[in-house]
């Protein structure tokens, strides 16, 4: 599903991704732990197509996407990739449905298609009846939820998460996590994850540790 290779990202003077090659399954879940300034982030920001790289190639389900140019770089994002942040970033003035059908819309998919899919994933992620509800009326554990079934409205290729349960108490992260695994049973979805969650890097089918811009072995 994911080839990258020779994946070099430098800021001015500063190298932050050092060479990263990396090959990730369809249906895997796979978990990107290290310290600090790493370039955990770094590296899920170009995978995941929102920076391009300084070089080096990316294949994501058999396109070279940075051969792409912005705005159909842009429609393939849109299309193939979902993303959960540890912020979730919901808009406050929407209610719940309306945030999920936000990437819906974009892609222009009719209003009724969209908000049939958002209820069948409200529903699935035990939502239902939080759906008119705008997202200060929800908690926190709600909240992600939301985030992960708007990431999920366009049926991606690929999800990817940043500290996805880095907000959440404890009970409302093993939810979330457990979450992902039945996420990708369902719909066989590939996951990259970059936590500095343990349980979750280790429930994950490969964890991979990134030091100084690279992985390590």
């Amino acid at each position: 599903m994911i080839k990258a290779r020779d994946i070099h990202k430098t800021y001015g003077q500063l190298e932050i991704l050092k060479g990263v090659n990396v090959d990730i399954n369809e249906g895997e879940v796979v978990s990107i732990v290290g310290s600090s300034g790493a370039g955990k982030t770094t590296l899920l920001t170009i995978l995941g197509t929102l920076d391009r790289p300084t070089s080096g190639t990316l294949n994501i389900g058999g396109i070279d996407v940075y051969s792409l140019n912005d705005s159909k770089l842009a429609a393939f994002r849109n299309k193939h990739i979902g993303f959960v942040f540890q912020f979730h970033h919901l808009l406050p003035e929407f209610t719940a449905i309306e945030n999920i059908c936000m990437p819906a819309f974009i892609a222009k998919t009719a209003k009724k298609e969209a908000e049939k899919k958002a209820e069948e994933l409200l529903e699935y992620l035990g939502l239902s009846a939080r759906k008119n509800h705008k997202p200060s009326e929800l908690s926190g554990g709600e909240q992600q939820r939301v985030a992960v079934a708007r990431a999920l409205i366009n049926s991606p290729k690929v999800v990817f998460a940043d500290e996805p349960s880095g907000n959440l108490d404890s009970n409302s992260a093993k939810e979330l996590h457990q979450l992902f695994f039945n996420l990708r049973k369902t719909y066989n979805q590939t996951f990259v994850i970059v936590t500095h969650n343990n349980e979750l890097a280790d429930m994950a089918d490969r964890k991979l540790v990134m030091k100084d811009g690279n992985f390590l072995g």
